[in-house]
């Protein structure tokens, strides 16, 4: 994870004013985040990376969950060390590290890797979680989405009715699931590349889910084309994909890029980080259109 430019002077004295330093110095902003405010703190010759959000209801993230499935994350050892904790505000360990990108995953090195990574989190992750937890059922959260839009005028209210109902054709392809703790963000830029490892970072999405979700979140985030997404299911289930398997992750990847799609119409309302949210929308709007026609042809 790299730096890049100087705090807003509010936020900085937020952060400064955390009992968990000793003796902060430089403080810098870290890129890439489209929903926390993220940065890089020097304290007492350590460095940790300070994340900033308060929960966010229409996007169903309730910070106690992200708390306690980064902990769980960080003992097994998938995830930095959750150091400090208090409403709005989480303190990792700092990783030397560089976000993955969209073409790192199209090697197959580093696709494998990642794949390894995601099964850690859904064997290892699952054990070591206790207590309460969020569940993300996708669809569930779709329908979230459409009564918050509808409810607050968004421009894409007259495209709902029919996505909901490709949403209830989606939830039935899927059919029978098993339940992990999935990470349910796979983002390329929330994997991270350490000197000699990867590590999955931001749990705010985090909760019991089927394993296709983050398998198809993963490959649709990447642009993976299909001889890679068959490779993908044949690494982590040890076998390759029958039809049947292959026809229930088609379903779950479309599920998980209307899911982005609408969690993006409604960042157009909610959200007032800067970044082009409707433009954010069209695009996965036009991938999960793609996918779901090549869904539809079985």
């Amino acid at each position: 994870m790299t730096a890049t430019d100087p705090m807003p002077e509010a936020l900085e004295a937020r952060i400064r004013a955390l009992s968990f330093w000793s003796d902060p110095g430089e403080i810098a902003a870290l890129g890439g985040g489209i929903t926390n405010v993220n940065a890089v703190v020097e304290d007492a010759g350590r460095k940790y990376v300070v994340r900033l959000g308060e929960d966010i209801p229409e996007h169903l993230v309730m910070r106690w969950n992200e708390r306690h499935i980064a902990e769980a994350a960080a003992a097994a050892g998938v995830s930095p060390p959750l150091r400090h904790f208090e409403p709005g505000v989480m303190v990792f360990d700092h990783v030397e590290s560089v976000a993955l990108e969209e073409a790192d995953l199209h090697d197959a090195q580093t696709l494998a890797e990642a794949v390894a990574l995601v099964g850690r989190v859904h064997r290892e992750v699952t054990k070591q979680i206790t207590g309460p937890v969020l569940t993300f059922w996708v669809f569930h959260v779709i329908r979230t989405y459409a009564a918050f839009l509808k409810a607050n005028g968004s421009t894409h209210a007259p495209r709902l009715d029919a996505l909901l109902a490709q949403a209830e054709m989606l939830e039935d392809g899927v059919g029978p699931v098993q339940l992990v703790l999935g990470h349910n963000d796979l983002l390329p830029a929330n994997i991270l590349r350490g000197a000699d490892r990867l590590w999955l970072v931001d749990w705010e999405y985090g909760g019991f889910n089927s394993p296709l979700f983050d398998l198809g979140g993963l490959a649709s985030n990447a642009g993976l084309q299909e001889e890679a997404e068959i490779g993908m299911l044949a690494a982590y289930f040890g076998a390759p994909p029958d039809a049947a398997l292959m026809r229930s992750y088609r379903a779950m990847k479309c599920a998980s890029l209307l899911r982005e799609a609408t969690w993006s119409m409604v960042s157009e309302i909610s959200s007032d980080i800067e970044f082009d949210y409707a433009a954010y929308t069209e695009e996965n709007m036009t991938r999960y259109e793609a996918a779901l026609a090549d869904w539809s042809r079985g």
